[in-house]
């Protein structure tokens, strides 16, 4: 565990930490694969519970200080109950939620101190596809606009670098616009 005084705390971020793990992963790059899980359980109807806890990484199994659990549904008009979001409003947090983490350490990282990170991610979707109506439309979403407000000590071009630097180290951002393989295995009784 590092001590750290505020002089090293940026943003919320302890660069001291942030610089030692890069310094790290640059002597044993092993170190830097990882394995994140998530289980997932149906509920009723649309509504399922997904769990988080253990991970691989570092060289070994390991879990978080505590689990967590999301509820995912569909909103009434869309035949559910409302008990979570949808999981691609999921997706949109997610993507968010890396962009804004990413955009904080880089910040820290060079020196930039931030008063305010706002963003607005916004999905268009057309249900045609998902609901089988038009094999033409996608299921997925057909665009999707992220809108930042950033402040903080330095120039506009510096903060606007900060989102692009973001946008380019996001594995959300990655995930989303570069195609990752997927395999589904499916048991049955």
């Amino acid at each position: 565990m590092t001590t750290t005084d505020d002089s090293m705390i940026r943003n919320g971020v302890d660069t001291a930490t942030l610089f030692a793990t890069l310094d790290a992963v640059k002597g044993a790059p092993e170190a830097a694969r990882f394995q994140f899980r998530a289980g997932n359980q149906w509920l009723s109807g649309t509504h399922n519970r997904s769990t988080i806890h253990g991970y691989f990484g570092v060289g070994e199994e390991r879990t978080h200080e505590r689990t967590f659990h999301f509820d995912a549904d569909h909103p009434a008009v869309l035949v559910g109950r409302d008990n979570g979001p949808t999981p691609v409003e999921y997706l949109l947090h997610a993507l968010a939620a890396c962009l804004t983490a990413g955009l904080a350490n880089i910040a820290a990282a060079r020196g930039i101190r931030l008063t305010e990170v706002h963003s607005t991610v916004a999905g268009d979707i057309d249900l045609n596809g998902i609901l089988g109506l038009d094999p033409d439309v996608r299921n997925g979403y057909e665009q999707i606009t992220v809108r930042f407000t950033v402040k903080g000590d330095a120039p506009a071009d510096k903060l606007r670098e900060l989102v692009a630097q973001s946008q380019a180290r996001s594995a959300v951002f990655d995930v989303i616009t570069n195609q990752v393989p997927v395999t589904i295995e499916v048991e049955t009784e």
